[in-house]
């Protein structure tokens, strides 16, 4: 199967089988039984359950490429390192928020093609809504049976509107650092605005025009970015290091990636802004 439209709608209907599998869970009226991986992060029933129907059904899509999951043992770095393509999947992205309750939790399934995500899909279960960018295609939002085209939105036209600058950001990480570059923010471009949101649903506010930046100043893994990357790319942004390199994958033996931004308008001249040397 080739990289196109039909593919990308295969990935979704997956997606959101794993969301129907998460629900199940999540509206269990025992609650939520959570357990501790050995990197002391947080894993329960739905997790796994979501797990159980991507991989499979992911496989027999492209002959041949493998998959990589957060709930899966991480195949060692001299065999990853030659894979030029594969799925990369967080079957549950915001774990933490699941366990909260608060509905700000994804699936997460890419497509990386020598270091690329060049498809991207992110299924929010509790709100039904689907994001996903397809590269050379565009960029779309799913909502019930409304689908439309997204893309990112520019600085001149905030200007032009007298709208603020949006800037989205973790509730929980990096929060110093950040408060720093928004002060550079403002400085340079007047009024700047905050929304806070879990998982990789901050990149995607900036991949449908609602935010503007945003700044990811602590650890995440590469299957919690590229699904998110892909769809913000497809849409006119970029996702880029604290050096402006922009974010690529299954470059090194860990999977950990750079501190990072994503941006919504890459014409804008972020460097001076993002940079704090």
């Amino acid at each position: 199967m080739t990289l196109d439209k039909s593919l990308l709608e295969k990935v979704i209907e997956l997606s959101r089988l794993a969301g129907e599998a998460i629900l199940e869970v999540y509206q269990r009226p025992e609650g939520i039984q959570v357990e501790t991986k050995s990197d002391d992060s947080p894993v329960t029933a739905a997790d796994l359950a979501a797990h159980a129907i991507l991989e499979p059904g992911l496989l027999p899509l492209l002959d041949g490429v493998p998959v990589l999951s957060e709930e899966s043992t991480l195949t060692n770095w001299e065999e990853r390192r030659s894979w030029e393509r594969y799925w990369i999947i967080d079957p549950l992205d915001g774990t933490k928020e699941f366990i909260k309750r608060n509905g700000e939790f994804t699936v997460n399934v890419a497509l990386i093609e020598k270091g690329v995500p060049v498809l991207g899909v992110v299924y929010v279960p509790v709100l039904g809504i689907t994001y996903a960018g397809l590269q050379g295609h565009g960029a779309w939002k799913y909502e019930g049976d409304d689908v439309r085209a997204i893309q990112t939105r520019t600085v001149a036209s905030l200007q032009a509107a007298k709208k603020p600058v949006e800037v989205v950001a973790s509730r929980s990480h990096g929060a110093d650092a950040v408060n720093a570059l928004m002060d550079r923010v403002s400085e340079a471009l007047g009024e700047v605005t905050t929304k806070n949101m879990g998982s990789s649903l901050k990149l995607c506010l900036v991949a449908e025009g609602e935010a503007d930046l945003y700044p990811r100043l602590a650890l995440t893994s590469e299957w919690d970015t590229a699904a998110a990357q892909a769809v913000v790319e497809a849409a006119g942004g970029k996702v880029v290091d604290n050096d402006l390199n922009i974010l690529r994958y299954n470059t090194k033996e860990d999977i950990l990636n750079p501190f990072f931004h994503v941006i919504g308008d890459p014409s804008f001249d972020w460097e001076s802004l993002l940079k704090s040397d």
